[in-house]
């Protein structure tokens, strides 16, 4: 049986965004679930998104938001003043179980053959960004695995290595011999690539196909339980444009 990967990422408390993918992705005859972490954090549903997360046994490694979320005297000194006051905000939400379940998230997994993690696998506890092949370089020299997962910059986007390192903008492509891929999927729950449309990829460990998505999902749902909740308009405001 071929075995179908929903690669999620940077869900983000979004929890209507995280049921239309997960419902998309069964449509499509998803058998596995997998995260490349930052469950929760930005939006109104941290504890019943780690909920669905759960429910769904989907393998996830540790994001930083799901980090300084789990650890009451870490400092938020790294993190703009927005993200900063959405994290303690998000703190006083989640239950001890909820607390306890992020702590224990790995910072990178190996798992059916393809590495997940949620920044880079050279320094992950770090939160480096990668937004250029430079940036994809220091990955490429921990990456023993012809296929690495992660997420972060809420950016989809393919960093492919041959003999060289190239940047390829999201398409639906299949591993050939020799060939390594840095991955980002995307984001299910804040995209930032002006496309307000939940991202996340598909991934067939038979065909080793790699396929990028994108659904629909109500915005305008996503964006009152952020008012109700009392979170920054800025947050609300930047679902509808995907920035």
């Amino acid at each position: 049986m071929d075995r179908k990967f929903a690669v999620l990422g940077d869900i983000h408390a979004n929890l209507d965004a995280l049921n239309a993918v997960i419902d998309d992705a069964r449509a499509r005859g998803v058998t596995d679930f997998v995260s490349v972490g930052d469950v929760v954090g930005y939006n109104a549903c941290p504890s019943e998104c780690i909920k669905r997360i759960r429910q769904l046994g989907c393998l996830t490694v540790r994001g930083n938001h799901d980090h300084y979320c789990s650890y009451d005297d870490e400092s938020l000194d790294d993190f703009q003043p927005l993200a900063a006051s959405v994290i303690a905000w998000t703190r006083r939400q989640l239950s001890e179980d909820d607390v306890k379940w992020l702590h224990d998230l790995p910072y990178s997994k190996l798992h059916c053959g393809f590495m997940l993690v949620h920044s880079t696998l050279d320094m992950p506890e770090h939160w480096g960004y990668v937004f250029d092949v430079l940036a994809a370089e220091a990955n490429f020299s921990y990456q023993a695995t012809n296929l690495c997962f992660h997420g972060h910059t809420h950016v989809p986007m393919i960093y492919r290595r041959v003999h060289d390192i190239m940047r390829v903008e999201p398409c639906k492509f299949k591993i050939g011999f020799g060939e390594k891929y840095f991955v980002n999927v995307g984001s299910v729950g804040q995209p930032r690539d002006g496309d307000p449309r939940s991202a996340y990829v598909l991934y067939s460990a038979k065909t080793k196909e790699v396929e990028f998505v994108r659904v629909a999902y109500d915005v305008e749902a996503a964006m009152e339980r952020n008012r109700k909740a009392g979170l920054p308009e800025r947050l609300a405001l930047r679902l509808s444009v995907g920035r």
